[in-house]
């Protein structure tokens, strides 16, 4: 047989994902625009009293500066119909800037109107605001899930509002900039129980040191990277945009892993550890797999990544 990138989407099937995390997502883009901006805003406050949210750097911000800067300027009434403009995926310029800019932006873009709500100078919440019986439905069940699914949640709610890129036709995307990968001797290696392929350990290092040019290398041509509760991205062009837009300076730490042999000489091997971000560093560990399917030449032909569901599943590695 001959692999294909949905075939090869099904290796080491008994994998246990979080499928919590899309399924309260689905939950949460039912809401109305005003319960959605409330539960936001409730989240942020809980989940800020039990995870230390990392301050964007300067990077992160320049390109959301103007923007910020339009809404600071507004009265509360006006700034609270931009928000709401932005849940509701409208067609105005702030939410078509909106589109453009990459995860990291839009993060950024949020955690600073969270902190000018606490000060006073963006619309609030309205003191003693209930929300209505779905969205705290769904905010109990934010609750529930561990802090790296937590995190993912809030995380993709912000990420898709804002007009749909894909009605923009031509446009230039906005990211931070690139950041320097890291000298060799600040560089550490990852040890992987039970695996020794240097392809693998390779990945883990270079994306660790964000060498984000020689860990492409490491693909086929027409390689795919599957990132959690997402369709495959194909193609070395567009998996390098992908990890320069939103694999910074992420900390992973693999921890085991098995490796079988696969059809017409591929290999399939799957890591299991955890990943921190430079959003929540330390005090979130999420709990990650890696499913990479190598062709012959010990290159990249399919990677996944998934969220797990409970850290009992970093010991799944059985097929």
């Amino acid at each position: 047989m001959s692999f294909t990138i949905d075939s090869a989407r099904n290796i080491f099937p008994n994998t246990l994902t979080a499928d919590a995390v899309p399924a309260t997502t689905a939950r949460f883009n039912q809401l109305s625009a005003e319960d959605q901006l409330a539960l936001i805003w409730f989240a942020y406050l809980e989940m800020g009293r039990a995870i230390t949210i990392a301050a964007p750097g300067a990077a992160n911000m320049q390109f959301a500066e103007a923007t910020l800067e339009q809404i600071r300027q507004m009265n509360f009434r006006e700034q609270s119909q931009v928000m709401c403009d932005l849940a509701n995926r409208a067609d105005t310029p702030i939410c078509r800037t909106y589109a453009t800019w990459s995860p990291n932006i839009k993060l950024g873009f949020w955690y600073q109107l969270g902190k000018w709500m606490e000060q006073g100078l963006v619309a609030p919440i309205p003191e003693g605001y209930k929300l209505s019986a779905n969205a705290s439905a769904v905010l109990q069940a934010i609750r529930e899930l561990e802090a790296g699914q937590q995190i993912t949640v809030l995380r993709n709610a912000v990420v898709d509002m804002g007009f749909d890129p894909s009605k923009l036709g031509n446009y230039t995307r906005v990211a931070e900039p690139v950041v320097v990968p890291k000298e060799m001797s600040q560089r550490t290696k990852v040890t992987i129980e039970g695996i020794d392929n240097a392809t693998v350990l390779s990945y883990m290092d270079n994306l660790n040191a964000n060498d984000f040019d020689a860990l492409i290398q490491l693909f086929t041509p027409d390689g795919a990277l599957q990132p959690p509760f997402q369709k495959p991205i194909v193609g070395k062009d567009a998996v390098l945009r992908f990890f320069r837009e939103e694999c910074q300076n992420l900390k992973l730490m693999p921890e085991r892993g098995v490796a079988e042999p696969a059809a017409d000489g591929y290999t399939q091997i799957k890591v299991t550890g955890k990943v921190q971000t430079p959003w929540f560093g330390a005090g979130v560990g999420m709990n990650m797999s890696w499913r990479f399917l190598l062709d012959p030449n010990d290159k990249i032909f399919f990677v996944a990544i998934d969220l797990l569901a409970s850290p009992k599943e970093l010991l799944n590695l059985v097929r």
